[in-house]
C-alpha cells in the first residue's frame, strides 16, 4: 500500500477504500453468484478455474501506469468479483467430497486461505529489492496456477447433487431455517473482526513501534507470520471438531478472539516487545480459527441440493459487514489516535457469541 500510495499519490484514506473495493466486488459477485445458483448448476472446478483466470487479470491491471484512485479502485472492485468463484466454490467442492469429517476437510481449505492471505506480506520482504510490481505479478500468476490445478485435478465429488434450475428465491427462503440460521449469525459476528483486524495489522506494529521508537520491527514478515499462524489454527480446529461439538468449538475460539479485542489497548502500550508479538500471535491464532466451523455447521444446516448458494450468500453477506467494520475503523482513526478504538473489533464476536448462546424454543 505505501508502494501504491507513492506511485499514484493517492490520499491517506487510500489502505480502508482499496480494501473494501474488495470486499464490495466480492460481495456483489457473491450475490449474483448465490442468486443465479451457478454453483449449484455448474461445474464448481470449471467456475473456480474461469474465476481465478479473470480474478489473475484484474489484479495484474494493478501494475498499469498512470493509475488514479478512481481506477485502482474498479479493478480491485473486479478481483473481489471474481474471488467470489474461487471462495465460496473451493467450499462447496469439500462439501461434495466429504460427508463425515466435513470440518477437518474445511479447516484445511480455510487454512490454504489463510496463507493465501499472508503470503503478500511475505513476498513483499523477500522481493525488497525488486519492484513492487513483482508481487503483483507473482500473486496473479499464483491464482492462475491454482485454477489451471482445479481444472485438471479435481472433478466433480460423488457427493455432488444433481444441478437445480434457477430458483430466485432460494437466498432468501434458506434463513427461514433457524439453526442455519444462528450458524450464520455467528459467521457474520466473526467476519465484523477477522478483516479489520487482517488489514490493519500492519497498522498495529506501526503503532506499536512509533512508542517504542528504540524497537525495529520487519513489519511485512511479521504480518505474514501473524496472518498465516492462523492456517495452523484452521487445520487445529477441523481436527477438533471431530470429538467436540462443532458449535461449541467455534463459540470457544470467538470468545477468545472477542477477549483479545478488549485487551489489545492494554497490549499496545507495553513496552515488553515479546509480551506484545505473543499477544497478536496468539490473537492471529484465534480469530480466524472458527471460520471453518461456521462453514461446517451453515453446510450442515443446508439442503444438500442448495450447499453451494447457501455458503456463497453467507459469504456474501458477511463481506458486506467486513465493509462496515473496515470503513469504521478507518474513519476512526482519522478522528482519533487512541487506541481504545481497536475494542470495536470486540463487537462483532459479543453479537455472535449472542446468536449461538440463543435457545430454541422447544415445542409442546
Amino acid at each position: 500500500m505505501n508502494n501504491l500510495s507513492t506511485t499514484f499519490s493517492l490520499p491517506e484514506s487510500a489502505l480502508g477504500n482499496l480494501t473494501s473495493a474488495v470486499q464490495f466486488g466480492f460481495i456483489t459477485g457473491t450475490f449474483l453468484f448465490a442468486l443465479f445458483t451457478i454453483v449449484d448448476r455448474f461445474s464448481p472446478s470449471r467456475v473456480f478455474f474461469m474465476s481465478a483466470i479473470f480474478g489473475a487479470l484484474f489484479n495484474g491491471c494493478l501494475i498499469l501506469e498512470h493509475q488514479t484512485i478512481n481506477t485502482l479502485l474498479v479493478y480491485r472492485f473486479l478481483t473481489g468479483f471474481f474471488l467470489a468463484g474461487i471462495y465460496p466454490v473451493g467450499m462447496k467442492i469439500a462439501t461434495d467430497y466429504f460427508k463425515n469429517g466435513l470440518g477437518k476437510s474445511l479447516g484445511f481449505l480455510v487454512g490454504a486461505l489463510v496463507l493465501g492471505t499472508a503470503l503478500p506480506h511475505l513476498l513483499k520482504d523477500v522481493l525488497v529489492h525488486f519492484s513492487w510490481r513483482s508481487v503483483i505479478v507473482t500473486t496473479s500468476t499464483l491464482s492462475c496456477l491454482g485454477g489451471l490445478l482445479m481444472l485438471v485435478f479435481v472433478k466433480d465429488g460423488p457427493y455432488r447433487s444433481p444441478g437445480i434450475g434457477l430458483d430466485l428465491s432460494i437466498c432468501f427462503t434458506i434463513f427461514r431455517n433457524k439453526k442455519f440460521r444462528k450458524s450464520a449469525f455467528g459467521y457474520f459476528g466473526h467476519m465484523w473482526e477477522l478483516y479489520t483486524f487482517w488489514a490493519f495489522i500492519p497498522i498495529l506494529l506501526e503503532t506499536y513501534q512509533s512508542y517504542n521508537p528504540t524497537i525495529q520491527i520487519n513489519i511485512s514478515l511479521f504480518s505474514f507470520l501473524i496472518i498465516a499462524i492462523g492456517s495452523i489454527s484452521c487445520v487445529i480446529s477441523g481436527y477438533l471438531s471431530k470429538y467436540f461439538a462443532t458449535k461449541k468449538v467455534a463459540f470457544s475460539f470467538l470468545l477468545l478472539s472477542g477477549m483479545c479485542c478488549l485487551l489489545s489497548p492494554l497490549l499496545l502500550i507495553t513496552s515488553n516487545l515479546y509480551l506484545f508479538v505473543i499477544f497478536l500471535f496468539f490473537w492471529g491464532f484465534v480469530v480466524i480459527a472458527d471460520s471453518p466451523l461456521f462453514s461446517t455447521l451453515v453446510a450442515q444446516n443446508s439442503n444438500s441440493k442448495e450447499k453451494g448458494t447457501a455458503l456463497t450468500i453467507v459469504n456474501c453477506i458477511g463481506f458486506l459487514i467486513t465493509i462496515f467494520s473496515i470503513q469504521s475503523f478507518n474513519y476512526m482513526r482519522t478522528i482519533t489516535d487512541s487506541n481504545v478504538i481497536f475494542m470495536l473489533l470486540a463487537i462483532g464476536p459479543v453479537l455472535g457469541l449472542v446468536a449461538l448462546s440463543k435457545k430454541e424454543k422447544v415445542k409442546h
